[in-house]
């Protein structure tokens, strides 16, 4: 059972906000909770990581990985 939690897709602070689009659908509205992306002087690049997003615009990481995360506990 330990070996099916570590291969579950999750968000990291290693990706990228592309990879995150990617990985679900309803990435994009957890980021515009944080007024991440929604307008061009708050624009995020899909290049950038989630990590750096973080740093950059002052969000606290581990509650954005986890609101992200909570995606993938609920269907798509």
């Amino acid at each position: 059972m330990t070996d099916l939690i570590a291969t579950e897709k999750h968000f990291e602070a290693g990706m990228t906000v592309g990879e995150a689009m990617a990985l679900h659908p309803n990435a994009r509205w957890v980021f515009a909770s944080y007024h991440l992306g929604g307008c061009s002087h708050c624009a995020i690049s899909t290049e950038e990581t989630i990590g750096q997003v973080a740093e950059g615009y002052g969000v606290p990481l581990d509650k954005l990985l986890d609101d992200l995360n909570s995606l993938l506990a609920t269907p798509a």
